[in-house]
């Protein structure tokens, strides 16, 4: 399992990012499927609970869904959308919700003939001056609470490509 952190504030705003990293026994193709597949994403991420997906296509820049899941002991849906793709090795997906503007970037790196290192870095910042629920997310309890969920996804996406291509 690899580890996080916490990079605080950036370039003068009040962004705050959670870094979370984890080696996967699997090639970067079958991960990269796991990963952007979001027909597919209820059954692997035991954190979602929904998936609607908004545009029509493969999965590229301008892809869009919304994701219920839970978190904070409550369901919550927003609307995300692909910023970047470099398939199949990056993506950033972005999302705003109350005040607060979300980005989560996915780096999967080969490491060794058949396994891959995943990177996800997630930032929040303010996008309507709201900071209190920023503080609130990526404050210490919030940080870990943002960690626990992405290692969590990880783990759930690493029992699902781990062997099969083998």
């Amino acid at each position: 399992m690899g580890g996080t952190g916490d990079t605080g504030d950036t370039g003068g705003t009040s962004s705050r990012s959670v870094v979370v990293e984890r080696r996967i026994a699997a090639g970067q193709g079958p991960l990269w499927e796991a990963l952007t597949d979001l027909r597919g994403m209820e059954q692997v991420l035991s954190g979602v609970t929904r998936v609607d997906v908004l545009t029509e296509g493969v999965f590229g820049v301008g892809t869009r869904w919304r994701e219920t899941r839970r978190m904070f002991g409550k369901e919550a849906t927003e609307e995300m959308w692909v910023t970047a793709c470099e398939a199949p090795e990056r993506y950033v997906v972005e999302a705003e919700s109350h005040g607060t503007h979300y980005i989560s970037e996915w780096v999967l790196r080969p490491d060794g003939p058949s396994a891959t290192t995943v990177r996800m870095t997630f930032t929040a910042a303010p996008s309507g001056g709201v900071t209190r629920l920023l503080a609130k997310l990526l404050g210490g309890v919030g940080a870990r609470a943002v960690s626990k969920a992405v290692a969590k996804d990880l783990d759930d996406v690493a029992s699902a490509v781990e062997g099969r291509g083998r």
